[in-house]
């Protein structure tokens, strides 16, 4: 069994180029980047970023190419693909990429250039519907001790023994088959 599957967050690098092809397909290519954060040997924190090429067809392209801008967080499912050339001095050349199977942008100013506007770009209407596209409003950020707000008075909470528990517990002979 062979699996060819791909999951990038990051950011977006460029604008996305749109171009179509012979059929009148659109297709469009950006790049997005991740970080790596680790701390070296001697203990110096280090960041190291990875730049992916990402191609989208079709619907992707047109979603793309409508919403994503430089800057912006996108969580790209897809698939890797290698694909070869021979440039004009008969050299040949190799370019790997992620053709994007769908796309999730990230929260509304994360990373967008245009201040946390709702729009991801000037020339964008902030209307057009968003097919194929869940966005998320806020990343919750949950701490390791956090303490869910208590939804009553103490009167009205009541605290459960083991016993109690055991008192409401189904006897295996009450059970019809």
């Amino acid at each position: 069994m062979n699996l060819n599957k791909i999951f990038i967050l990051g950011n977006v690098t460029r604008d996305p180029e749109v171009r179509s092809m012979p059929n009148g397909g659109q297709v469009t290519s950006f790049s997005v980047a991740t970080n790596r954060f680790y701390t070296a040997a001697n203990g110096e924190k280090k960041t190291e970023a990875e730049f992916h090429n990402v191609v989208c067809f079709g619907k992707l392209a047109d979603i793309s190419s409508r919403y994503l801008n430089k800057g912006g967080l996108v969580l790209i499912e897809g698939r890797i693909k290698t694909r070869n050339w021979v440039n004009a001095q008969g050299v040949k050349q190799y370019r790997t990429e992620v053709i994007a199977d769908s796309l999730q942008l990230g929260p509304k100013g994360a990373g967008n250039t245009g201040g946390g506007s709702a729009n991801y770009g000037s020339s964008k209407p902030s209307h057009a519907p968003e097919p194929e596209i869940q966005r998320q409003e806020e990343i919750p950020v949950i701490e390791e001790d956090y303490a869910p707000p208590s939804t009553g008075s103490a009167e009205e909470q009541k605290t459960v023994s083991f016993e109690d528990e055991a008192a409401d517990e189904i006897d295996v002979k009450d059970i019809p088959f």
